[in-house]
Formats: C-alpha cells, structure tokens, sequence
C-alpha cells in the first residue's frame, strides 16, 4: 500500500510544478492536460489548457497534482508537506527557495529534535516543514 498526496493547485498547477521543480529539484512524469480528455456529455470543464492530472517526484516521493476546478483558489488547510533534508546546507536551500514568495511560520533553526527544522506556507498556500538531522522520524 502507498499513500501520496494529491494537490489542487485552482488552475496554478503548472506554475506549481515549474516552481517545486527549481525549488525541490523535482522530475516530472507526466502532465495531461483537461483537452487530451474524451469529450463528457453534460459536464462542465475546466479550461482545456488547465491540467488534468499529473505526477512529478521529489527525491523518493511522487506527487500527484491537478488544476482541480480552476477556481483561481487553492486551498491546504490542516496539511503540510515534509521534507527531510540531507544535511544543514541542504535544509537551507530548499528551505530559502520554498520560502520565495511566501511565508515563513517558523524559520528554520536549531531544536531539541533535529540540527534545523522550519516551517513555512508557499506561494500557493501549501504548508512544508523542513528538517535536517532529525532521527526521531
């Protein structure tokens, strides 16, 4: 059994994905957008250059993405997504370019649990805990 998550960007997807893949170095699998969809008598579609469905990974991780509705509104509430960096330079990295046009809830320092830890809500409203040097996972 494998849980992944899967996100609704509202119609930002492709942004989202060009940004985890400068961000998190993340490697596309596939993209398909709502016009390569067989023709659905009677139901509303998105826009047919909005994204359907797709994958991308971030290190071991594949995560699975969509522009939903395109309600131009994506919301993440009561969930973040962890990313548990190599070491404390990578931690910064990917802390500092996830953190681009966001905000930060929690910079990432030093804890009881882990050598840095921080948590941030990105650009799009998705919540990410970085940490580094944990042990306790």
């Amino acid at each position: 059994m494998q849980v992944q998550p899967y996100l609704f960007f509202e119609g930002r997807c492709e942004e989202a994905i060009e940004f985890y893949r400068k961000a998190l170095d993340a490697k596309v699998d596939v993209v398909m957008k709502y016009k390569e969809a067989p023709p659905a008598p009677g139901m509303k579609m998105p826009p047919p250059d909005k994204v359907m469905h797709a994958a991308f990974r971030v290190g071991e991780t594949q995560v699975l993405a969509s522009d939903g509705n395109c309600s131009g509104k994506p919301t993440f509430q009561g969930v973040s997504l962890t990313v548990t960096a190599r070491d404390d330079a990578h931690a910064k990295s990917v802390f500092s370019a996830l953190a681009e046009g966001g905000k930060i809830t929690q910079p990432l320092t030093k804890t009881f649990f882990a050598s840095n830890f921080g948590m941030l809500t990105d650009k799009f409203g998705l919540g990410w805990m970085v940490i580094a040097g944990g042990g306790r996972g």
